[in-house]
């Protein structure tokens, strides 16, 4: 399980058959409720030798096995990179921004600096960062998509913190100023940017909403605001007490909320991105404690909480184990890094060794990867 298809969203928007449905549902808290949490977690992995252990493995696995010399590959095992969506060892904005992250959380100030440099040759143009690039046919994307935008943009935040290098957060506000300016519209948090075109869409999906880097940033783009209206659309989504997850998107032209179906890894990181703000709902912890309880969290469910299949990922467990961090909540943690470690391959003779992914096929993706890494920083 990966976001490879909210990529293919990015190129295919306006081919989406979408279910539309009424707005907005759940309660709804002032927006003097905010509380954003410390911009760096707890950090039990960091501080347990018994999961620094597996974080190196990991590490390592990506290091030697996944990375070139422009970045990351998406797929261990390479394609002929010409699908709508990126395949083999095509890079993603997305995966260098994963990687940064805990290049920073970790206190790996040359490796941050050389994935920063990489990031930036590989990706960046004059209004903001390509969500994709082709190696093989040299080509760059002229789409940015702002969830891994600000992404990059949190990674450097945090290494102004962990470093105590003001030189990182004072380049995140100079980029973030420029995000505002090709990522908002009419003060609306959008989902991407389309360089040859010179436009943005007309929704948001909600798990793009990084509110937590949207509050960093420079007082000169008003942070605060968009903060508040980009969470008044987020906490709109919420679908019922009975199936706590939130809708997939929200369009801004028809005012309505769509989803064809609820994916798991979507609303693990809109719940993600709320318990960062202190805005989670404890309606969704316990419905994951209690599915986690129960058995699996699986890949995708219908509106109503039925699933859709019986698929489960290792970005699945890694984004609990981060909400869970960010409600220091140590026990919920280590059961979705235990439930994370059953993905691990564990054969010595695999080409995979010590990373997460097929063995039998030697398929490996880099979001499960780096989600499972970063999750071990936390």
């Amino acid at each position: 399980m990966h976001m490879r298809s909210r990529k293919k969203g990015i190129l295919m928007v306006l081919l989406l058959s979408m279910t539309v449905i009424s707005a907005c549902k759940g309660e709804t808290k002032s927006p003097e409720a905010l509380s954003p949490g410390p911009l760096l977690s707890p950090g039990y992995a960091v501080n347990d030798p018994g999961r620094l252990q597996e974080r190196e493995q990991i590490e390592r696995f990506v290091r030697t096995r996944m990375m070139g010399t422009d970045g990351i590959y998406t797929n261990f095992k390479d394609t002929e990179q010409k699908a709508e969506v990126a395949t083999g060892h095509e890079l993603l904005s997305e995966s260098s921004s994963l990687y940064m992250r805990t290049a920073a959380r970790t206190a790996e100030k040359k490796e941050f600096d050389e994935a920063w440099t990489s990031a930036r040759k590989t990706f960046e143009q004059d209004w903001g960062f390509s969500y994709r690039y082709s190696p093989k046919w040299k080509k760059r994307f002229p789409v940015g998509a702002s969830v891994d935008e600000l992404r990059l943009l949190r990674a450097l935040y945090e290494a102004g913190e962990v470093f105590q290098d003001p030189t990182y957060t004072k380049e995140a506000d100079q980029l973030g100023e420029r995000f505002v300016r090709y990522h908002v519209r009419d003060g609306k948090l959008r989902d991407f940017y389309d360089s040859t075109a010179g436009v943005t869409n007309g929704f948001l999906t909600l798990c793009y909403a990084d509110m937590r880097t949207l509050w960093q940033f420079p007082a000169t783009v008003e942070p605060k605001k968009l903060v508040e209206d980009t969470l008044a659309t987020v906490e709109g989504g919420y679908l019922s007490d009975s199936f706590p997850f939130y809708e997939t998107r929200y369009n801004y032209e028809t005012q309505r909320y769509e989803s064809e179906g609820i994916r798991t890894v979507e609303s693990l990181l809109t719940i993600l991105h709320l318990t960062e703000m202190g805005r989670e709902k404890d309606t969704s912890i316990r419905f994951i404690k209690e599915r986690l309880a129960d058995g699996a969290l699986y890949g995708e469910y219908s509106r109503t909480g039925e699933p859709m299949n019986r698929v489960e990922s290792t970005a699945i467990y890694a984004l609990v184990g981060m909400i869970a961090a960010e409600r220091d909540d140590p026990t919920l943690y280590n059961m979705a890094v235990e439930r994370m470690e059953a993905y691990r391959v564990t054969k010595e003779s695999s080409a995979l060794f010590g990373g997460f992914g097929n063995d039998q096929l030697d398929e490996a993706y880099s979001f499960d990867n780096l989600m499972a890494l970063l999750a071990y920083t936390y």
